[in-house]
């Protein structure tokens, strides 16, 4: 199963954003979004108009972490995103299938994730249904923060009920715990600072996928 790495812009230095994401362009799989509503979660990060100006030919993975998801969704569809993950934290089952429905219907994969606290039989009921599972293990909304690795034990017991199914890991992830992230059963691992506060991005990136 090949190993996805994702760079979140969320570390990244804004006032060269383009080059930022330039420098790891050949280098990384997918590049992630991080949508902060300042209620979800304390802090506010990018809206669509940011994102939209991004030139770059990875798939773009939203992270919405946000209170209201229906609402911010259509705003991301119309700029052409890859993948849009929402929390499970803001949503009952039937607003889940909902926002998967709309997402599928626009041609775009659904993810749901959850955050270090919220255990896996929260959403077992719906991951028949997306595209990704986002297992947080930092509590979501600053970047910079030290992993969890008490919520390696939900990414292995996804990873049985499904051998072939994406788990995107986010939160604290760096080259000396990607190993036991993958070995757990993640296949795709988002890294912020681990990246974009390295020189060598590429090399960053590398030490990532083994």
């Amino acid at each position: 199963m090949p190993i996805l790495i994702t760079p979140s812009i969320l570390s990244a230095d804004f006032k060269c954003l383009q080059s930022e994401v330039d420098s790891i362009e050949s280098h990384a799989d997918w590049l992630q979004v991080d949508v902060m509503d300042g209620h979800f979660v304390p802090n506010l990060s990018f809206g669509a108009p940011v994102i939209k100006c991004i030139d770059t030919s990875l798939p773009l993975d939203i992270h919405l972490m946000v209170s209201n998801p229906e609402d911010r969704i259509s705003e991301f569809l119309e700029i052409g995103v890859s993948h849009i993950t929402f929390h499970a934290e803001v949503t009952d089952i039937k607003e889940r299938l909902a926002l998967i429905s709309v997402l599928h219907n626009a041609g775009v994969t659904a993810g749901i994730a959850i955050n270090p606290e919220t255990p896996l039989s929260e959403v077992l009921d719906v991951l028949p249904e997306v595209d990704l599972l986002l297992v947080m293990s930092v509590h979501p909304g600053f970047g910079g923060q030290k992993f969890i690795s008490d919520v390696l034990q939900k990414v292995e017991e996804a990873r049985s009920l499904y051998p072939d199914f994406m788990i995107q890991m986010d939160g604290g992830i760096d080259a000396s715990n990607a190993k036991e992230c993958i070995s757990a059963g993640a296949n795709n691992l988002v890294a912020g600072s681990a990246v974009f506060s390295a020189e060598d991005r590429a090399e960053a990136i590398s030490a990532l996928r083994s």
